[in-house]
């Protein structure tokens, strides 16, 4: 962190495939003030270097993927200990015919096209498979053929549940760039404030599979200004 006339900033890891910003935007600012970022300044490699001079036996461990804290896991099998699945019917966007079943609409994404179960030639035009729509009020798991699929796409969204660390910045509308999720590159936004908790968040550029529930982080080059978590995605 830095801080500039006595106000905190979070700024990106030098090592941008690293990078942990998008995980800590929701850190309070008098938190932040006092954390430190050991290796924020280092790339993996150059820590691993470090292990390895200081005989470290992690300096060639292999790095953490998925849920780092659990370890490798089945994750459909993992979460079933602890969310009661509920099956229901696959069907497709665009006719409402029933193409398959889905296992519980907690083990999907949208964009997914892995572990669906149907198969392209048998169901419609040989193309792939992916997930468009879950509507969990009825158990249904909508998926379209294609990974261009326009209803993959989206213009915008709505966030709420903000934090920023300047609070100043969050009463303006303006122009910055955005993560949706965390391996994603920076995306050119306008940002609005909309409401005491709520800003619209309009793409430059469509973007593909926006998930309601997931982070929008907003940066201003290398500085992350905050963001909320999105609760609606328009076209």
């Amino acid at each position: 962190s830095d801080a500039p006339q006595g106000k905190p900033r979070l700024l990106r890891g030098v090592d941008p495939g690293k990078d942990q910003s998008y995980f800590l935007y929701e850190v309070p600012a008098a938190a932040l003030d006092r954390a430190l970022f050991p290796v924020g300044g280092m790339t993996k490699a150059q820590v691993r270097a470090l292990a390895a001079q200081e005989g470290l036996v992690t300096a060639g461990k292999r790095d953490s993927t998925g849920i780092c804290f659990i370890g490798e896991r089945n994750f459909r099998q993992f979460l079933s200990q602890y969310l009661p699945a509920q099956p229901g019917q696959m069907l497709d966007f665009h006719t409402g015919r029933v193409v398959g079943q889905h296992m519980g609409l907690m083990y999907y994404t949208l964009g997914q096209r892995r572990g669906l179960g149907i198969g392209g030639d048998a169901q419609g035009d040989g193309r792939r498979w992916f997930v468009i729509r879950k509507d969990l009020e009825r158990n249904i798991l909508y998926v379209a053929q294609g990974e261009d699929a326009p209803e993959l796409y989206s213009g915008g969204l709505i966030a709420h549940g903000l934090h920023f660390f300047d609070p100043d910045e969050a009463r303006k509308s303006f122009a910055c760039t955005a993560k949706f999720r965390y391996r994603q590159g920076d995306q050119g936004v306008r940002v609005t404030r909309t409401g005491p908790d709520e800003i619209r968040v309009e793409f430059e550029t469509r973007q593909r599979a926006v998930t309601p529930g997931q982070s929008v982080v907003l940066y201003d080059g290398e500085v992350c200004l905050g963001g909320g978590v999105i609760d609606q995605v328009l076209d």
